[in-house]
């Protein structure tokens, strides 16, 4: 299907599902959604610590394949794809081994491998999973999403050969002659990881909590460094947010729904936001 050429009736742009599959059908029923006339972008962190993983990887993937959806990937999204070229072992936390003992785990898994890091829902929008920098421009990080996913949906030699570069528990400082694996790690950080950050762009990834906590010093979150942005930047990711920051240049989306919290859907068309509240058992 072409859907590049294709007018659909409303666009939703929606947060974190972490393998929420009954929160998402909830969601999709209170959006009236018809999966033949409307159009889903996801936050990212399609899978992890909800009720059913291996049922919401499916769907998300057959929504994509009709056209239906466009996905960015999490920071949980490249740890599943880790895991399952034995880079990483499965957490007991991240209710994703089903996956793994599922038929179709290389076809799901090889499908999320060429999933984007950064899309354009529209004309004003951009979207990935955790934000994007002070430091970079949207072009620039546009530019740089597109090494990093040369990288993952590459030959599955060059795929594990990135992937246990792409962990560490220090955060370079960005710079544009950062090469090699340093230069995809990096990348990869800014995409998934990030939530506070200097204002040169280097990261923090302990801090996790609202914005009404204390902050390491010299450190703030990555969306209160400027003030002026040429499309907004839709992102999940920091569930500790509720989805209530809510700027003319920054929306968050991740409403905490596997901790309690709700699942959140964002109209494009009029900035309406649904949600629903049956968390993850």
């Amino acid at each position: 299907m072409n859907t590049e050429q294709k007018h659909y009736r409303h666009h939703y742009v929606i947060g974190d599902l972490q393998g929420c599959f009954g929160a998402f059908n909830e969601l999709l029923s209170a959006l009236n959604f018809d999966e033949t006339q409307d159009k889903l972008w996801l936050a990212g962190d399609i899978v992890a610590r909800g009720e059913d993983s291996l049922a919401t990887l499916r769907e998300v993937k057959r929504l994509s394949d009709i056209g239906a959806l466009t996905t960015v990937l999490g920071n949980h999204d490249i740890t599943l794809i880790a895991t399952w070229r034995g880079v990483l072992t499965p957490k007991p936390k991240d209710k994703t081994l089903p996956i793994f003992e599922a038929p179709d785990c290389d076809e799901l898994l090889n499908w999320l491998r060429q999933q984007p890091l950064l899309v354009f829902p529209d004309d004003k929008t951009v979207l990935t999973h955790a934000g994007i920098p002070p430091n970079w421009s949207i072009t620039e990080a546009a530019g740089y999403a597109k090494e990093l996913e040369k990288q993952l949906s590459g030959s599955l030699r060059q795929l594990d050969r990135l992937l246990p570069n792409l962990y560490s528990k220090k955060s370079e400082a960005w710079s544009d002659d950062l090469n090699g694996y340093q230069r995809m790690r990096a990348i990869a950080n800014y995409f998934t990881r990030m939530r506070l950050c200097t204002q040169s762009g280097r990261l923090e990834f302990s801090f996790k909590e609202s914005l009404k906590d204390d902050m390491p010093m010299d450190f703030r979150p990555w969306f209160s460094w400027f003030a002026v942005r040429e499309r907004r930047i839709l992102f999940g990711h920091w569930a500790a947010l509720n989805a209530e920051v809510a700027t003319k240049f920054v929306r968050a989306l991740d409403g905490g729904c596997v901790w309690g919290g709700k699942l959140v859907a964002y109209r494009l068309s009029d900035g309406a936001v649904i949600s629903v509240g049956a968390h993850c058992p």
